[in-house]
């Protein structure tokens, strides 16, 4: 009998948590056990599960994606040209995202915070300890900012879940690690690319308990509030697809025109049906074969500069998972009534660019990066559930925007390296 997908069994989980949610209230229950006790310890133990990966996954993604770039040749020409489109776009992407976030403000209902309408409880007195770090009442601490990237202690920051001093640690160690005799650097290299793909393997069974995660977290929000949350979400919804469509569609179309010289509807043309791989699998990682093909087939790119490039960005370049994460932690302070200091937005900035480096190229692994955002800005993660609710179709969004990407990348590439790419200009 086949199994259903992940996203089929992720809807279904929603549909039968908004009718038990909607029938049991927050009174409901069989003897001393009450549903609404029980969806909370569901969707409390989904949470800790990802809480569970975060700090061992981002800091073995980062570190084994750094010793991949900054190994040997692959820190020539043909790489920094690479991994200066990749920084242009998702830079670019992140802007975009923070600006329709501001103008649109999904997390503002009625000119009130929808954190309410969402069941989102704000401890204020720890948030804002968390904030009072990173801003002052006169201004912009960038002091404060800085010396958070250094870790006095690793351990105790992992303890913590303090990642920015974690992922700064692991930047260094990434880079420096391809710096060391050959011999030591290899048993490094394979020590910490069998950590990543360990931890994917951990996340990818802890995203099998998903729908009954998400059952329990969008059951206790029904219970309590009833369908108001679906307002901000729907809001959320539209704010993000808005932001991934001017993205692809316009940004990325000027960059290629411009910079690269080929016409943007042949190259989108011709990488259809990669996209549509992007679109259904949600995964970059098992629409590179396509994409590769559709590159070298399609749009006449190199061998050379496709198996360079191609893969790469399937590892680093995140255009709209670094997009998403920025909405959806910006979304998230204005649910919770939290105006944001510019030294918070460029937390969150900085924290999209760098999570979406090295993040795992398979379905919901962008999940794990936003409690990174959130935790390094103070807000607690119990809404990362909610997020749940239309991540899979964002999902299948973003993934398809990431896949667009690369090949962009790979066409500016491509003609800076003098290549004609006739079939696209």
């Amino acid at each position: 009998m086949p199994k259903l997908a992940l996203h089929w069994q992720i809807f279904i989980a929603i549909v039968l948590a908004v009718i038990c949610g909607s029938l049991s209230g927050t009174t409901g229950g069989v003897g001393n056990v009450s549903f609404y006790g029980l969806y909370d310890f569901v969707g409390t133990m989904f949470l800790n599960a990802l809480r569970m990966v975060i700090v061992p996954l981002v800091m073995a993604s980062i570190i084994s994606g750094i010793a991949s770039v900054g190994s040997g040749s692959d820190l020539g020409r043909l790489g920094l040209k690479t991994m200066g489109c990749y920084a242009l776009f998702t830079g670019t992407a992140i802007f975009i995202g923070l600006l329709y976030v501001s103008v649109l403000q999904p997390g503002i209902i009625d000119g009130a915070p929808a954190g309410e309408r969402l069941n989102l409880t704000l401890d204020s007195a720890e948030v804002e300890n968390t904030l009072n770090n990173l801003q002052t009442s006169e201004g912009v601490n960038i002091g404060a900012l800085v010396l958070r990237l250094i870790p006095t202690n690793l351990v105790a920051s992992m303890e913590a879940g303090d990642m920015l001093p974690l992922i700064f640690f692991s930047v260094l160690f990434g880079y420096f690690m391809t710096r060391i005799p050959a011999k030591q650097a290899e048993v490094l290299i394979t020590f910490w690319h069998g950590v990543n793909e360990t931890m994917l393997l951990i996340t990818g069974w802890v995203m099998k308990f998903a729908p009954i995660g998400v059952f329990g977290l969008i059951a206790r929000t029904i219970a309590s509030t009833g369908f108001a949350a679906f307002l901000p979400m729907l809001m959320f919804f539209l704010t993000v697809a808005l932001a991934l469509a001017t993205h692809m569609f316009l940004v990325l179309s000027f960059y290629i025109r411009v910079i690269g010289g080929v016409n943007p509807l042949k190259h989108l043309k011709a990488m259809l049906p990669a996209m549509l791989m992007a679109f259904s699998s949600a995964s970059s990682n098992a629409s590179l074969p396509l994409n590769i093909e559709c590159l070298r087939n399609n749009a006449g790119v190199s061998d050379r500069v496709t198996n360079f490039v191609l893969p790469l960005g399937a590892t680093l370049n995140m255009d709209g998972t670094a997009l998403y994460e920025c909405v959806a932690a910006m979304f998230l302070a204005q649910a919770y009534g939290l105006d944001l200091s510019f030294a918070t937005q460029v937390t969150v900035i900085v924290l999209a660019l760098i999570t979406s480096f090295g993040m795992a190229g398979i379905p919901a692994a962008s999940l794990v990066a936003i409690t990174v955002i959130l935790a390094a800005v103070g807000l607690p993660l119990e809404a990362v559930g909610l997020l749940l609710v239309t991540d899979r179709i964002l999902d299948m969004m973003r993934t398809t925007v990431n896949v667009y990407s690369d090949t962009c990348g790979a066409v500016i590439v491509a003609r800076s390296e003098k290549e004609e790419l006739p079939m696209i200009r």
